[in-house]
């Protein structure tokens, strides 16, 4: 992918599903139009998720999820089948496929999907190897779905059409991405990015929210000024007027809070990610938790990247010393990241979520509906720093 391709998490995510040698991996082939996948007669070919960005007419960018079979087997097969389950937290349209024999397993997935509330295409593929057999399994598999199941061939292409077709239609209708400014800016507004480039920071690269916020601010044809935080009052001064928004470094949410005009609103790069990736009323309303830690309770901070700590990291090091000072150097702090994500939240008090720039809504979503199920508060980094600064009544979102 490059420079300007639209990032991974803001493409649709169409999954496709079934079991072991269903025809999952030559269908991913036959709608992208490429050998993306790797088919193979063999059963169980495919390991871990396999992703493929794509511009597909009528749907625009997306990724396709080639998933192993959920009927693998061993202790190797319930390793692939946790991965499969993973990508379908992250699925925004799913591609049920149907192959022979019992339908138990795939309608066991078919009701997961609607509990996440993900649209379901069910699928019958190799048309041409058994043309009665096909049409049977057709017509069993829509009775089950409530749905008529399309038969094709990714061998032939019999059929992609109309699957490309069914895409669009299927498409969710609240899948066009929040804004990540939403109201608090608009035309020839001034907007003001306060940006440190520390050691966290990739060297010779803005971090991808600063990138994305600048692109979103430009394309609202915003005036948009930066600067790091030691040079904030020389950028203030530089103005011929306050700046309507300012948006920050949740880092030195203190520090450009005391230094602000008293117009010009305040936010972060994080607390913006927390409502365009997430659910940022919960976010803000679970903060309150952090009031009531104590030495004795358990914290979890998720990180949605896998890098290599650094010194001073804000997720392992910065909040975790922050909270500590507030409710006792005993308090336990578990620190995961990528897409370890524990299953029972039940031993935790609190949740804290980074920005989640590198996952899409739909993971992110699924990850706040798991936390309310099982009653643990979840807050992300921004949020819970301001919270911490004692500003998060006085900032914007």
């Amino acid at each position: 992918m490059s420079l300007t391709d639209t990032p991974r998490a803001n493409r649709l995510h169409i999954g496709i599903f079934g079991k072991r040698n269903s025809g999952k991996s030559s269908l991913v082939n036959a709608l992208t139009g490429q050998q993306a996948a790797l088919v193979s007669q063999v059963a169980g070919t495919t390991a871990d998720p396999v992703y493929k960005a794509m511009e597909i007419h009528g749907i625009g960018p997306c990724v396709f999820i080639d998933t192993a079979g959920f009927d693998d087997v061993g202790e190797l097969g319930r390793l692939r089948v946790e991965k499969t389950e993973e990508a379908a937290r992250k699925t925004d349209v799913a591609l049920l496929v149907f192959s022979g024999g019992g339908l138990e397993e795939e309608l066991a997935w078919l009701a997961r999907f609607r509990e996440q509330k993900t649209p379901v295409i069910p699928v019958v593929n190799k048309a041409d190897e058994g043309r009665e057999e096909a049409l049977a399994l057709a017509r069993r598999a829509g009775e089950a779905c409530g749905a008529p199941a399309l038969l094709v061939s990714a061998a032939t292409g019999e059929g992609i059409p109309a699957l490309r077709e069914a895409l669009i239609r299927a498409l969710p209708e609240d899948f066009e991405q929040p804004s990540i400014t939403g109201a608090l800016c608009g035309p020839g507004d001034q907007v003001l990015l306060v940006m440190p480039q520390d050691i966290q920071a990739p060297k010779g690269r803005l971090i991808l929210p600063q990138v994305q916020t600048i692109r979103e601010l430009l394309d609202k044809k915003c005036l948009v000024s930066c600067c790091t935080g030691d040079t904030l009052e020389q950028a203030l001064a530089s103005l011929a007027a306050p700046p309507k928004l300012i948006i920050t470094d949740s880092q030195i949410f203190r520090q450009v809070y005391d230094k602000k005009p008293p117009q010009s609103l305040l936010t972060s790069f994080s607390v913006l990610f927390a409502g365009y990736k997430g659910d940022l009323a919960y976010f803000a309303e679970s903060a309150a938790a952090i009031g009531s830690l104590t030495e004795h309770s358990r914290v979890l901070i998720a990180e949605a990247c896998t890098h290599a700590p650094l010194t001073e990291d804000i997720g392992r090091e910065k909040i975790p010393r922050m909270l500590r000072k507030r409710a006792g150097e005993g308090l336990s702090v578990q620190i995961v990241s990528g897409t370890d994500f524990p299953q029972d939240l039940s031993g935790y008090d609190l949740i804290i979520h980074c920005g989640a720039c590198m996952f899409n809504r739909k993971y992110v979503l699924a990850r706040v509906e798991q936390a309310k199920r099982q009653g643990v508060p979840m807050t992300n980094y921004g949020v819970a720093i301001a919270y911490l600064s004692g500003i998060l009544d006085k900032i914007s979102w």
